[in-house]
């Protein structure tokens, strides 16, 4: 069987366009071999790019009267639109580093609360602990002050004790002192009483001797009474 080939139209424009490659090449090359045309392309070039200056320059002086935008704005936007998406993408970045660090972060900040959950748990219990072990201090310092209260009112009473006995041996002493000033007393106060009674009794006879002599000076004035009254009734 014999085999059909088909035309490709691709094929033929690519053999074109090489061999109209090598001719320009080699024309380009022909050209840049002199030094007229090379000098001529370097002044071309250079009005090129002056009268490109003056055109730019005066695209952006009537683009500035008519408040448009130029190339240079263009790029200067695109510029700034490539580094707002730089600055961007950095931002997403940072902001999902910021997202992982703050789930990190509240991870360790759980732990944390977890933690000081269970020291404020720890710190009642143990706040409990001292309440209860200052209660039983204070009912222990109660308990010593009573007793020592005790003991204080138990030496009072020894020191009473001692005075009472002190005292009642003094008094078992006066007593015996009493008993002797009573044996000797007894007598001194019948001696006394002897005495009184014969005082008495002498008083008794001057009482006498005073009432009678009291008779005897009334006789006598009656008497001298009767003597100035006779010895008027003669003189008259």
């Amino acid at each position: 069987m014999t085999k059909d080939k088909t035309y490709d139209p691709f094929e033929g424009f690519k053999q074109l366009s090489e061999i109209c490659e090598k001719q320009v090449n080699g024309l380009l090359y022909m050209l840049t071999d002199n030094k007229e045309f090379v000098r001529t392309a370097n002044m071309g070039i250079e009005a090129h790019s002056r009268y490109m200056e003056l055109l730019r320059k005066n695209q952006e002086i009537l683009a500035g009267f008519l408040n448009i935008p130029t190339k240079k704005d263009v790029a200067n936007a695109a510029k700034l639109v490539v580094q707002a998406e730089g600055k961007i993408d950095t931002l997403e970045e940072q902001i999902w580093a910021l997202q992982d660090h703050s789930s990190a972060l509240n991870n360790e900040n759980f732990k944390i609360f977890q933690e000081m959950v269970s020291i404020v748990k720890q710190i009642k219990a143990e706040f409990h602990k001292t309440e209860q072990e200052l209660a039983e201090t204070k009912r222990l310092v109660k308990d010593l002050h009573e007793i020592r209260e005790a003991i204080v009112e138990i030496r009072l009473m020894q020191v009473n004790l001692q005075e009472l006995r002190k005292e009642v041996e003094e008094m078992k002493e006066l007593q015996a002192k009493v008993d002797e000033a009573d044996a000797t007393g007894s007598q001194l106060l019948q001696l006394e009483v002897q005495g009184i009674k014969q005082g008495i009794s002498q008083l008794s006879d001057i009482k006498k001797e005073i009432s009678s002599l009291k008779t005897l000076v009334k006789k006598e004035k009656e008497k001298e009474k009767d003597i100035a009254l006779t010895g008027a009734g003669t003189s008259k």
